[in-house]
């Protein structure tokens, strides 16, 4: 009875005392967590050759305070104690360890099956363009391609996939031939073998391509190297590179409203080339008339010609002979024909009034072209502005005709600046010869009234006077006639260059029009271009910069101070199965009879 009574009491203190205890056993573990200034995780994970996941451990880093218990998290099937003899405990994710001395103390930890990367790696082999079986690959000639493709595990927190960047590497014999890698990847020399190394930034997904001639394929795995995105970037240099932004859009700027007074000089020069075309055209029609009245001009002359010359001839004959009543009517003659001069010369004083409209149209419009000549760096600017080639090149080609036609102009203008004053000139000498004509009619019409043989002497004497100046003069007029027949002639080719001319400005004008719509949407999309560059700059250095990420723990959300995790992670390699030498029987040692029973026989 009095030992039920002990067992009693002692279950009862023990009931009393537990919480006490478990509260002192929890103070111990958080004390024994405290000890520990960091931690450091890698995690070393093999995978099979094709990406499928294997085996995962991790190598531990715990910097001890000062001696004694320490306490770490991992949900691992097994641990070892890498540091010195000293057992671990493994109590659930627990693991505690009596630790002799302050500094490193590093153990090994071998994860639960199932756990998983924050990556999913898939690698892919082609032979020859044919997907391929990594075990059906070793010891293949031919074009081998490996794909790798990396993305994120949607079953794994993103912390690591978001925060960390990959270096994936590959290493080749150099005996392969023709490596390409793609897109971005490295190669180096790394003694007998060729390595391909490249980078995939946080939070991306890539496909990452090598290919290769190879004989005899073997392959060492891929080697991937995850660690944390944590250099800040230095955006000292970018000023610099906003600042030539902001002078090449200052500089379009310029381009545009240079553009722009060209288009209205370019429309002005093409209003011009229009007025001076339609003047042209009055006084190429004014000169066509002079020209097709020339042949009755020159037939009426020389009828007046003739006429002198028969009056002349009479009245050399004397004056017995002469017809007095037919002389009557040569002053009603020379009156018709001294009217038919003065309708000549207001021809010609209506186109000389055309003439110098049309020849100062001319003149202004042609003056107008610019002369300073275009050099090819201001041409090549044009076509590196963004300008459309064509439109362009029809501006040289529309420029370099203007040029031309001013160049022309500049040889001819004087022969153009004598036709005003010769036409002056021989107005003036038509209406003087009408007014002689009409004063010699005058006379002679007096003289008939008052005839008098005596003075017939003097008649005759002025008529020879009269007939040998109109010769001089029906000379004259025949070849003005002849002049203005060549100058018709020349003036339809200048004015179909005018024409010309005017065509290539109005194409002239259309392609400014459209070069400076290019130049003036180029502006509008430029305008803003640093503070635009700067915007993509801040949002590259949001997304890539990863200086603020605070490690956490892969193993266990409970461990604490840690300052680093890394990843290292490998597929297995391919290759070809070393060949069985067959060795030979070893020869069975014979026995005392047997080699007594040989020595008999």
């Amino acid at each position: 009875m009095m030992r039920k009574k002990k067992l009693l009491y002692a279950a009862l203190a023990g009931m009393i005392f537990l919480p006490s205890f478990l509260g002192n056993a929890s103070g111990v573990l958080a004390e024994d967590q405290k000890n520990v200034r960091s931690k450091e995780e890698v995690v070393y994970a093999t995978l099979k050759a094709n990406g499928d996941l294997g085996p995962i451990y991790v190598v531990n880093t715990l910097e001890v305070a000062k001696a004694g218990e320490i306490l770490d998290f991992g949900n691992y099937k097994t641990v070892k104690n890498l540091t010195d003899r000293t057992e671990l405990q493994q109590e659930g994710e627990r693991v505690v360890a009596d630790v002799e001395q302050e500094g490193k103390f590093y153990y090994q930890g071998d994860l639960e099956e199932g756990t998983e990367l924050p990556w999913d790696v898939t690698v892919t082999y082609l032979l020859d363009g044919r997907k391929m079986d990594p075990a059906d690959l070793a010891g293949e000639t031919g074009h081998v391609e490996i794909q790798v493709e990396t993305k994120a595990n949607k079953s794994v927190d993103n912390d690591f996939y978001e925060n960390y960047l990959l270096q994936v590497s590959l290493t080749l014999p150099n005996t392969y031939q023709n490596i390409e890698a793609s897109p971005g990847g490295m190669q180096a020399n790394a003694g007998k073998n060729k390595q391909i190394t490249f980078t995939v930034m946080p939070g991306k997904e890539e496909q990452l391509i090598v290919e290769a001639d190879v004989e005899n394929f073997e392959f060492n795995g891929v080697e991937i190297a995850a660690v944390p995105s944590s250099l800040p970037i230095d955006t000292t240099g970018t000023e610099g590179m906003t600042d030539d932004m902001a002078e090449l859009s200052d500089a379009i700027g310029q381009l545009n409203d240079g553009v722009s007074d060209l288009q209205d000089g370019v429309s002005q020069l093409n209003d011009g080339a229009g007025k001076l075309r339609d003047g042209s055209g009055t006084y190429k029609n004014g000169i066509n008339q002079l020209n097709g009245s020339s042949s009755e001009l020159v037939g009426a002359s020389a009828s007046i010609k003739e006429a002198l010359g028969t009056i002349n001839r009479e009245l050399s004959g004397g004056a017995a002979d002469v017809d007095l009543s037919s002389l009557t009517q040569l002053p009603a003659g020379l009156r018709e024909l001294a009217k038919g001069m003065n309708d000549t010369a207001d021809g010609l004083a209506s186109l000389q009034k055309n003439y110098g409209a049309a020849y100062a149209a001319l003149d202004g419009a042609i003056t107008e072209i610019p002369a300073g000549e275009l050099s090819e760096a201001e041409i090549a600017s044009l076509y590196e502005s963004g300008a459309d080639p064509a439109v362009v090149d029809k501006l040289a080609a529309n420029y370099a005709a203007a040029q031309k036609v001013k160049g022309t102009y500049a040889q001819v203008r004087e022969a153009f600046a004598a036709v005003e004053p010769t036409l002056t000139q021989v107005d003036g000498a038509v209406r003087g010869m009408s007014g002689t004509l009409t004063t010699i009619a005058d006379e002679l019409s007096a003289s008939l009234k008052e005839t008098d043989l005596s003075g017939f002497a003097e008649l005759v004497k002025g008529m020879e006077t009269l007939a040998a100046n109109y010769n001089q003069f029906h000379s004259g007029l025949v070849s003005y006639t002849n002049g203005v027949g060549e100058l018709s002639t020349s003036y339809s080719q200048l004015h179909s260059g005018l024409v010309g001319l005017t065509d290539g400005t109005s194409e002239l004008s259309s392609g400014v029009d459209e070069l400076s719509n290019g130049t003036e949407e180029l502006h509008s999309e430029t305008k803003d271009l640093p503070e635009k560059m700067q915007a993509e700059i801040d949002k590259m250095i949001q997304e890539f910069d990863k200086s603020d990420f605070k490690p956490v723990s892969f193993v266990s959300e409970e461990n604490e101070k840690v300052t680093s995790v890394q990843f290292v992670i490998k597929t297995e390699a391919i290759k070809m199965e070393e060949k069985k030498t067959k060795e030979a029987e070893p020869e069975k040692k014979k026995g005392f009879w047997t080699l007594l029973k040989e020595l008999f026989n």
